[in-house]
C-alpha cells in the first residue's frame, strides 16, 4: 500500500503533456487478439491498468513488452479462450476480452471482472448483443461463458449506450459473417479510436462517431501499428486542477472536439482559458469562480469521470452549485472526503448533491474510493491549507501516469510513502 502526502496550498504553473488515453489503449490492446501477429502500439500510458491487461494477454499465450510508452504485442501463440480468473479480477477492462476471444475461438470464459467501487456496472448489454450474433450463454457460475458455432451479423439495438458493450460488439462483428448494424452505439472518443484501429487492420466500419454503426464482416484482419489518442479525462483533470489552484498551465494534447461541454462549463464558471495552438490549451489565473450546475451524460454530454474533479472546483465558487450524476450511484462518495477537508457538500440521494462555496479547505487524511475520486482529492489538496494524506494511492496509479512526478514539475508538493 502507498499513500500520497501533499502540502498545500499550491498554484500549478508550467506546461504538461497529456498521456495516451487509458480508455482507448485498453480496448485496442484487447483487439490485437483478433489477428495473429505482431503489433506496436504507441502513446500508451504507463499505468497499472495497462500492465494488468498485458499480463492477462501473456497468460493466454501472447508476448508483450511495454517501454517508453510503446507497447509491442505478439498474439500469434495465444492458445486459450479462458484468461486467468485472478488476473481478470484485477481490472474492470478485462470484460473487453469477451468480444475478441469469442471472435477468434468461438468460445470465451471470463471471470467476473474487478474495478473501481463506483456502483453497479452490469454486463447484460454485452451478453445480449453477443447473443444476437449467435453466441450462446452457457451460464458459468462465477464467470461469463459464451460459445458460438458461427457469428452472423444482424441489426442489433443496444439496450443502453454502453461504452464497453459497444466495443465488445464491434470487435466481435468485424469478423462475423455478413453485415451488422449497431444502433444506440456509444460515441466516446476512445470508441472512435478503437474503430479507427480496426479499420487500419482491415475492418469495414461505417458511421464511425455516430450512434449507428454498420459493420461488414471480413474473413481476416492483419496486425498493424497505431498511435493512441490523448486521454480525454486526464486532459480535463489538468484543466480543472489549474483553475481550482488559481494556476497558469499549458496543456498539450487537449483535443478541443473531445471537450466541448467541459469548456462550456469552465466558461460558465468564469475560468480564464484559451487555445494557444492546435490541441494546446492554456488555463490562466482565474478569480471569482462562479457556481455551475452539471449533469453527467453519455458523450458528448458531461463525462462522469470529470464530475468529481469539477465538484472540487465548485467548492471554490461564490454560490451554490448542483451535481446530478446519472450513471453511477457510488460516484458521489468523494463528497464525504471533501467535507472532512472543510467543504460544504450536501448529499440529496445517491445521484444528486449540492455544493455551497466558497469554502476554505484544510489538510487531513482522506481516502480514495475510486480512480477519479483519487485525482479529485489531489486537486482538493492543492487548494487546502496544510498537509493532506491520500490513502490507497495505487488506485490513482491505475489511470494516471506518474501523476506525482508530473504535478510536482508544475509546482505541487507531493510525496509518495510506501506502507508495509
Amino acid at each position: 500500500m502507498e499513500k500520497l502526502v501533499i502540502n498545500g496550498p499550491c498554484s500549478l504553473k508550467g506546461e504538461i503533456t497529456v498521456s495516451g488515453s487509458k480508455n482507448a489503449a485498453l480496448p485496442i490492446i484487447a483487439a490485437t487478439i483478433l489477428a495473429k501477429g505482431k503489433y506496436k502500439i504507441s502513446n500508451v500510458p504507463m499505468i497499472l491498468d495497462i500492465e494488468h491487461m498485458l499480463n492477462i494477454l501473456e497468460g493466454i499465450g501472447a508476448t508483450t513488452k511495454l517501454e517508453n510508452n510503446a507497447c509491442e504485442i505478439d498474439t500469434t501463440a495465444i492458445n486459450s479462450f479462458e484468461p486467468d480468473a485472478k488476473m481478470v479480477r484485477n481490472i474492470r477492462a478485462s470484460i473487453l476480452l469477451l468480444g475478441p476471444l469469442l471472435a477468434r475461438f468461438k468460445e470465451v470464459i471470463i471471470a467476473q471482472p474487478g474495478g473501481c467501487l463506483i456502483g453497479a456496472r452490469p454486463v447484460k448489454t454485452h451478453l445480449e448483443s453477443l447473443g444476437e450474433l449467435g453466441a450462446k450463454d452457457v451460464n458459468g457460475r462465477d464467470s461469463y461463458h459464451l460459445k458460438a458455432d458461427r457469428l452472423i451479423g444482424k441489426k442489433i439495438v443496444l439496450n443502453e449506450f454502453s461504452v464497453t458493450g459497444t466495443e465488445n460488439l464491434i470487435m466481435a462483428s468485424v469478423l462475423a459473417e455478413g453485415r451488422t448494424e449497431i444502433r444506440l452505439a456509444a460515441t466516446e472518443p476512445h470508441v472512435v479510436d478503437l474503430c479507427n484501429f480496426l479499420c487500419k487492420m482491415g475492418a469495414k466500419i461505417e458511421g464511425i462517431g455516430s450512434h449507428n454503426l454498420i459493420i461488414t464482416g471480413v474473413k481476416e484482419l492483419v496486425p498493424t501499428d497505431y498511435s493512441v489518442i490523448p486521454d480525454q479525462i486526464e486532459a480535463g483533470t489538468f484543466a480543472i486542477a489549474a483553475a481550482a489552484s488559481r494556476g497558469n498551465i499549458r496543456i498539450k494534447g487537449f483535443v478541443e472536439d473531445h471537450h466541448e461541454i467541459l469548456l462550456k462549463k469552465l466558461d460558465e464558471a468564469n475560468v480564464n482559458f484559451s487555445f494557444v495552438d492546435k490541441d494546446v490549451l492554456e488555463v490562466r489565473l482565474s478569480t471569482n469562480i462562479k457556481p455551475v450546475n452539471i449533469r453527467t451524460d453519455i458523450y458528448p454530454g458531461f463525462p462522469t469521470d470529470l464530475q468529481a474533479p469539477f465538484g472540487v472546483l465548485m467548492t471554490q465558487a461564490e454560490g451554490t452549485s448542483s451535481i446530478y450524476e446519472t450513471l453511477f450511484e457510488g460516484r458521489l462518495n468523494y463528497l464525504d472526503e471533501l467535507n472532512k477537508m472543510g467543504a460544504d457538500c450536501i448529499h440529496q440521494g445517491a445521484h444528486e448533491a449540492t455544493i455551497i462555496g466558497p469554502t476554505p479547505l484544510h489538510g487531513t487524511t482522506i481516502e480514495s474510493f475510486d480512480l477519479r475520486a483519487g485525482a479529485t482529492l489531489l486537486i482538493a489538496s492543492f487548494i487546502a491549507q496544510g498537509e493532506s494524506i491520500i490513502e490507497k494511492a495505487e488506485i490513482i496509479d491505475r489511470g494516471y501516469e506518474k501523476i506525482d512526478e508530473r504535478l510536482n514539475a508544475l509546482g505541487a508538493n507531493i510525496r509518495r510513502v510506501s506502507e508495509n
